[in-house]
Parts: C-alpha cells; structure tokens; sequence
C-alpha cells in the first residue's frame, strides 16, 4: 500500500511557502527603504540603482552558456540577493550598530566597526544562504565552480541592486536638505563610486563562496570534510574581502583608491579569468566525453565537434531557427544543454565522483536527445561542416585493430574528416576489460547486458542496463557481425569496458 506525501512535502507546498518568504520580505525591505529615502528619493535611487543590473546579468548569464541553468535558480538567487538577504542585512546591521554604541564607551566608532567588522560577517552569510540552498536542494543543477559563480554572482547583484537604491535615495535626500535640486554633488558622487566605479563589488566578494562550492560540488560523494570546509573558506575569503574594501575609507585621504587599485581590480581581474578558464575546461570536457556516445549511435560522429564550440552552437541554433523556425531553434538549445549535461554526468563517473542516480540520469539525458534527433541533427551537422577546419582524411583500409577503440592514435574515420583530432584521446584505449571501470554506453536499438566489465562507478554489483533505444540500431547483415571489439588498450585491470556492438567484418566476402 502506498503512502501518501505529507502536505508539506509536497512540491506546490515548498514552492509556494518560499515565494510567499520572498514577496513578504520584498514588501518588507520596500518599505523600510522608502522610510528611509522618502518616495522621491526612492524613485530616484530605483531609477539609478537598476542601471548596472542589466549588464551584470548578461555577464553572469553569458558565463552559464555552456550548461545553462534552469531559469527558477537564477531568479531564485536574484530575489533572495534583493528581498531575503537585504531585509536581513538592514535588520541585523542596525541592530548590532545600536548595540555597539550603548555596549562601549566610545559611541562614534560604532558605524565604523559595524561596517568593517559586523557587516561583512552578516552580509555574506544571507547572501551564501541562497548559494547554499541551491547546492542543497538544487544539486542536479549544481555541478561545478561555474554553477557557483553564476547562483552567488547573481544573488549579489540583488543584494545590491537593493543596497544602492537606499544609498542612492539617501544620498538624493542629502542634496535635497542642502537646498540642490535634481541630481547634485552627493548623489552624483554616490552613483559614481557605486556604480560606475565598483558595480562587481559585492558580486565579487560572493563569487568567492561560490568558488568554494563549485570546488566542493566537484569533490567525491566520500569526501565530507571536504565538502564542508571549502565553502567555509570561500566564505571566509568573501567575509575579508568585504571587511577590507569596507574599511577602505579609514585608511586616510586616499586609502579606498588604493584598496581600489591594490586588491580591488587585481582580484577582480583574477576571478574573470578563472571564470572564463573554466568555461573553456567544460568545452574541452564537451569534447573529451560524448565520443564514446557517438560511438555508440547515440550522437551523430560531427556532434562532439560542434556541441564543444559555442561558435557552432550559435550557428546550429541559427540554421535550425531559419528554415524551421523558432521553436525549432530552442529546440536546438535544449539539445545542446542536456548533451552538455551527459558530458558532465559521464565526465563525474569516470572520475569516481558519480551519485547513486548516475544510471537513470543518463538514461534521462539520452531520452531527451533522442527525442530531438531529427531537428538537432542536421543542425549541428550544419554547424560542424561550417566551423571545422579543412583537413584532408584518408580513410584507413579495414580491418583496423581498435577503430572503435579510442585508444592511442586510432582514428574513429567519419568524425575525423569534421576537423577532430586524429584520435579520441591519447589514454588507455576503451579496451574489452573485465573490471570494476566505467562502461561503456550501449548504443540505440541493441540491448546492452550486464557484464563483467560494465559496472557502474559507484561500486561493484552495479551492472549496466540494457539500453533500449526507441529507433532502430544498426544494421547486421552482410559484411557485418555483432561481436565485442577489442581496443588498443589494456584489457583485464582498471581499465574501462567497451559494449558488444556491430562494427565492419574484415572478411565481407567469406
């Protein structure tokens, strides 16, 4: 007899309490704000402080193209950053800023040592809040230190969008008692420190506990202290950072210019190229990881090629949009993004880092690119054919010792002649083993039994599922048999099992 979830387990129910948490401190902090800028300077201060907001998105978004996230995390993280987090923020704040007057004997330093010292401790812990809560409930979606990046950068910019509307409005207000009309002195200079000069401040010190759990989301399943202390440090870093860049103007006349020019743009300068080094490292493992798809007639041989190249991914969305329209253009899109995923997905169990689920995930992945074959195909086909190299590729004579092999220098012909390297990898080949490696993944249309040599990483006892693939397989008739092939690389030991499937008979006239 099945038992039903209880209410507030329910998906609606959790989704519905968190919009409600998120409207009720957006109307909260909206009010507390505008208490404390007036109307007018509220207006002022929303109008101003939106400005950068589009062009931090962008970048953030920009990063992401390689595996998209899914829409609800990103204004998930953008809400919390602006309602959750700011509401926290100014409560706390202030709280500990009247606190520390009345506690000490010397009142006036207490804005100074809650900027410098509560601040930074309160404001990086409710922003890290919603990095957390994605790495927690939202794992699936959060796979590496781009994930991390993305969902604090994000939930940064909320939180100062919010910051400076108060800051702006405040400032508009000053000029107001000064008897300046319009936009003067102490607001334009407010907006050109907040604004133009530093609108990647407080992502930047957020980004730094997202590193820290993109680097543990990274880690094994085993690896809990790991796991636990990374983003700690990352947090930590996010906390120093703030707390420096905070104290800035006690430093003396010129001591935020050279906070400003001395760690400031550096570190910022340092996190942008990490950022777009591993954006590159997960084309690369695009690449490195769908071969043995294709192999296995899951992917066309030309499509790890162009879904490892954002250039052919634009093109392939293009021409899928031109001559089938629009829909079929996010068609493309998906394709791309779950075949990323799958890459990813294969890239983690090869590595050991695997989760209990890794077997039904993958079949998930490879449903959905069967499901958008006929679109997706000739698209990226397209793409590849336009963005590949000129190389001449002689066809090598049959029979080739590990042509399905992916060992070193063995040539896999047709998705070579769309400018891949000669070979699929320079490692040890996926040979016939009988192990407790990574197998390899049954093709469309032929069942795959479990083996000895087919374990799933998470341990032995696993065994690979067959694979049922919706469409017709290949082919066995004259000239082919459906045998294991044997690779170059090594065979019984560590090495990784490769599926019984069809492949050319050396012999087609026997």
């Amino acid at each position: 007899m099945l038992r039903h979830a209880h209410w507030w387990q329910r998906r609606s129910v959790r989704y519905g309490a968190l919009i409600t948490l998120l409207a009720l401190s957006g109307l909260v902090i909206l009010a507390l704000v505008r208490e404390q800028t007036g109307t007018e300077g509220f207006l002022v201060g929303l109008g101003l402080a939106v400005l950068p907001v589009p062009l931090l998105v962008a970048a953030f978004r920009w990063l992401d193209r390689v595996e998209p996230g899914p829409w609800r995390n990103l204004v998930f993280a953008f809400a919390w950053g602006a309602c959750a987090a700011a509401l926290i923020a100014i409560i706390a704040n202030s709280f500990a800023t009247r606190w520390i007057a009345t506690a000490t004997a010397d009142p006036s330093g207490a804005d100074t040592l809650g900027a410098t010292v509560i601040a930074p401790v309160v404001e990086e812990s409710a922003k890290a809040a919603a990095v957390l809560l994605v790495f927690l409930f939202r794992r699936r979606d959060f796979t590496g230190i781009v994930d991390g990046v993305v969902i604090a950068g994000l939930t940064a910019t909320g939180f100062a969008f919010t910051e400076n509307i108060l800051y702006l409005g405040t400032a508009f207000g000053t000029d107001q008692l000064t008897g300046d009309t319009g936009i003067a002195s102490v607001t334009a200079a407010t907006f050109f420190v907040r604004v133009i000069m530093s609108p990647f401040a407080h992502p930047l010190f957020t980004v730094l506990t997202g590193i820290g759990f993109g680097v543990a989301a990274l880690s094994g399943n085993r690896q809990h202290l790991r796991r636990v202390l990374l983003p700690l440090c990352g947090l930590l870093l996010a906390m120093g950072m703030h707390a420096l860049w905070n104290g800035s103007s006690s430093f003396g006349e010129f001591g935020f210019f050279a906070v400003y020019a001395a760690f400031m743009v550096p570190a910022f300068g340092l996190l942008t190229w990490l950022a777009v080094w591993t954006r590159q490292r997960e084309l690369r493992t695009v690449r490195e990881e769908l071969p043995a798809y294709a192999a296995a007639g899951w992917l066309m041989p030309a499509e790890p090629y162009a879904l490892g190249s954002m250039r052919a991914r634009r093109l392939a969305r293009e021409y899928a949009g031109r001559h089938l329209g629009r829909p079929a253009a996010r068609e493309v899109a998906r394709y791309e993004a779950y075949a990323t995923s799958l890459a990813f997905l294969r890239h983690r169990g090869r590595r050991g880092r695997a989760d209990a689920d890794f077997v039904l995930r993958e079949r998930e992945l490879l449903n959905e690119l069967w499901r958008r074959q006929d679109i997706a195909r000739p698209a990226l086909d397209h793409a590849a054919r336009m963005t590949a190299p000129p190389v001449r590729v002689v066809a090598p004579p049959w029979p080739v010792q590990g042509v399905y092999g992916y060992g070193r220098g063995t040539v896999h012909g047709q998705a070579s002649a769309y400018g891949h390297a000669p070979a699929y990898g320079q490692g040890p080949g996926y040979g016939q083993g009988h192990s407790a490696g990574f197998g390899h993944p049954a093709g469309p249309g032929y069942a795959q039994p479990a083996a000895p040599g087919y374990v799933h990483p998470a341990g032995p006892g696993y065994g690979y599922p067959a694979a049922h693939g919706p469409g017709p397989g290949f082919e066995t008739g004259p000239g082919y048999e459906s045998r294991p092939v044997p690779g170059p690389g090594p065979g019984p030991g560590p090495g990784q099992g490769f599926p019984a499937g069809p492949r050319p008979n050396p012999h087609p006239h026997q």
